[in-house]
């Protein structure tokens, strides 16, 4: 479960990550090629790790780690009124049938 609290998100991903693979800290540190310390460090919250150190961690779990960006609630709103908005005006514009498209030919030919 991921608390509220920023500084532990990461933490809390490392003991998810441990939890669903089933491995200790020492043998998650060891197949992830970190020093035991530093991912208790991690998991514990003493340390923040990169983005590329959780895919690490990930990765040596049997896991993928997909991060993505948050969408801002009041920008997403704002972005379907928006799109409503621009579709309500396109069906209102005036529609005229066109005819056939007529090319001129790419050669011609001499008779």
């Amino acid at each position: 479960m991921v608390s509220d609290s920023i500084d532990s998100v990461a933490g809390d991903l490392i003991s998810q990550i441990r939890s669903t693979s089933g491995l200790s800290q020492a043998e998650l540190a060891r197949r992830s090629g970190l020093q035991a310390s530093v991912l208790s460090a991690y998991e514990h919250g003493r340390r923040q790790p990169s983005v590329a150190a959780l895919a690490r961690i990930a990765r040596a779990a049997g896991l993928d780690l997909e991060i993505s960006p948050l969408a801002d609630a009041d920008a997403l709103k704002r972005s379907g009124e928006i799109l409503v908005q621009v579709l309500d005006l396109a069906d209102r514009m005036p529609s005229k049938l066109r005819g056939e498209l007529l090319y001129p030919p790419l050669i011609q030919l001499a008779t």
